[in-house]
């Protein structure tokens, strides 16, 4: 009984990453400009790899390798919003503008 509720979580852990994954993918492609694809990047695939990781580390179960799992869970968590940040500066500070429609607000 455990056993199958585990691997429904499993399942459902790694089929809401690959989701997010695919939003996140889907997004980088088809949005505009550099800041709509940093923060589709940062957001999605941020919550996609997370939900991945975990049931990763849900699988993997008390092993020393599920530590390094939920390590690299955290790594990803810090980097990705910061990585999308890092992208979003520097594309204002040399002077890419975002894309706005006829009357002047942002799309």
């Amino acid at each position: 009984m455990i056993e199958t509720i585990r691997f429904g979580a499993i399942v459902v852990l790694v089929a809401g990453g690959l989701f997010f994954t695919l939003v996140s993918t889907v997004g980088v492609l088809r949005l505009p400009d550099v800041y709509a694809r940093a923060h589709t990047a940062s957001q999605a695939d941020t919550l996609g790899a997370g939900l991945t990781l975990a049931g990763v580390a849900l699988a993997l179960g008390w092993q020393s390798a599920t530590i390094y799992t939920v390590l690299l869970l955290f790594f990803v968590f810090l980097t990705n919003p910061t990585a999308a940040h890092a992208i979003a500066r520097s594309a204002a500070e040399t002077g890419v503008e975002p894309l706005t429609d006829e009357e002047g607000e942002n799309r």
